[in-house]
């Protein structure tokens, strides 16, 4: 057990200094999307909200914030039904709660640090606003997420607009300077799919070593191609896609040597005929019924396929 705790950490530092950018350049996620809460779930978003948590180091002692990219719904990154009329809050939370009473989706737990509203004016359109300065004790200290979390909340509270926007933590208020050694990680994934279908998205859930199983659920994907999982010892295997509007699930069971590392879910659209804007809702459960964060950039880096590896009996040749 030692060992794994010693191997676990030696991965988190080599996978995790550069995990601000929310999505990360390995996910190839263009934009997260949320809804105002007046909009179809065909859209793409069934709870029009979306919860993401940061992992601060416990050796960080100074001042940090999140920025937020495009939090408005009135520009060429947004998704405009008819006239813009959406607005979006973004809340961000610290303290006892903020990732304990509820890991699954967030919830309004813990205590409020910042809150902001936005709506229809150009002011952040194709720009960052900046939440903070926090101080790293005023997260949970949450030694499973490997540091002092906080979490932010993106809620569309009017309209039926699509908000597309990203995130970053930042050790500055006016640019992206990353903290070594910081994390991101959501427990539900509502994002968009690039429109060219030569592009391959990703999101990296991590395996302990007390998971048995594993079952995925995805919703809206409209039949736009494939979903595959990738592992040290599985190649594209199939997992069950939905349709327009439709949520589905199936299950896979973790093999041994997969214990302890993280897999490589990757959607592939389709060829021809693939949707120009497309959002999909996707979770993954273990045999516990608890729901496996996924974190921005993954722990022990991108799963590497090595095939099946078969240990021969001690003393034969």
């Amino acid at each position: 057990m030692k060992n794994f705790i010693v191997v676990l950490i030696l991965s988190l530092a080599n996978s995790i200094c550069f995990a601000q950018p929310v999505p990360a350049s390995k996910e190839n996620i263009p934009f997260l999307v949320t809804f105002g809460n007046k909009a179809k779930a065909s859209y793409g978003d069934n709870d029009f909200k979306q919860t993401f948590f940061f992992s601060i180091p416990k050796d960080y002692k100074r001042a940090f914030y999140i920025r937020v990219f495009d939090p408005e719904v009135n520009g060429e990154n947004d998704e405009l039904i008819g006239s813009a009329n959406t607005k979006t809050k973004f809340s961000v939370y610290g303290g006892v709660g903020c990732i304990t009473k509820r890991e699954e989706k967030g919830g309004k737990y813990g205590n409020l640090l910042a809150s902001k509203t936005f709506g229809i004016k150009p002011t952040y359109d194709g720009k960052w606003y900046t939440f903070g300065p926090f101080n790293p004790a005023q997260g949970e200290d949450a030694p499973r997420y490997y540091g002092n979390v906080f979490k932010i909340i993106a809620e569309g509270i009017e309209g039926n607009d699509g908000n597309l926007y990203r995130y970053f933590l930042s050790t500055s208020r006016t640019k992206n300077t990353p903290i070594d050694g910081g994390n991101a990680f959501t427990f539900s994934y509502t994002f968009r799919l690039h429109a060219d279908p030569k592009q391959v998205s990703h999101i990296y859930p991590y395996v302990d070593d007390k998971v048995i199983s594993i079952k995925q659920t995805n919703f809206d994907w409209d039949n736009d191609g494939n979903i595959k999982l990738y592992s040290v010892a599985t190649m594209a295997k199939r997992l069950t896609v939905s349709g327009d509007n439709k949520t589905v699930t199936s299950e896979y069971f973790i093999k041994p040597s997969e214990k302890g590392t993280s897999l490589d879910i990757q959607f592939q659209k389709r060829k021809e005929n693939s949707l120009d804007n497309n959002n999909v809702v996707f979770i993954i459960k273990n045999n516990y019924g608890e729901f496996m964060p996924f974190y921005t950039v993954p722990i022990g880096g991108v799963p590497k396929f090595k095939g099946n590896l078969k240990v021969k009996p001690k003393g034969r040749r």
